[in-house]
């Protein structure tokens, strides 16, 4: 459900309300009683959480070139070295 945000024209009291998307507008301050209007708000900001989102999958191709350029390459292929070092320590 949405937050709508309402502010009383009588005494300037701002408030938020959960409301379906539905339901009529709200058109009395719960303090005065005087007339609210609903406002245009920001709204919420989106954000991922949990695995499978990270901060750099949405990035411009420009800034994955820099990255390349400045790590020295395909980081992948590091990795795949690191791993083969790895596994050779421990079977010796």
């Amino acid at each position: 459900m949405p937050t709508y945000e309402y502010q009383c024209e009588s005494c300037g009291h701002r408030f938020e309300r959960f409301q379906s998307i539905k339901a009529d507008p709200l058109s009395e301050c719960e303090i005065c009683k005087g007339k609210v209007r609903r406002l245009i708000s920001a709204g919420g900001g989106l954000i991922f959480k949990g695995s499978g989102f990270y901060i750099t999958d949405y990035r411009s191709e420009g800034y994955k070139a820099q990255s390349k350029r400045d790590n020295g390459g395909d980081s992948s292929t590091s990795s795949t070295a690191t791993s083969k070092e790895t596994t050779a320590k421990t079977t010796t």
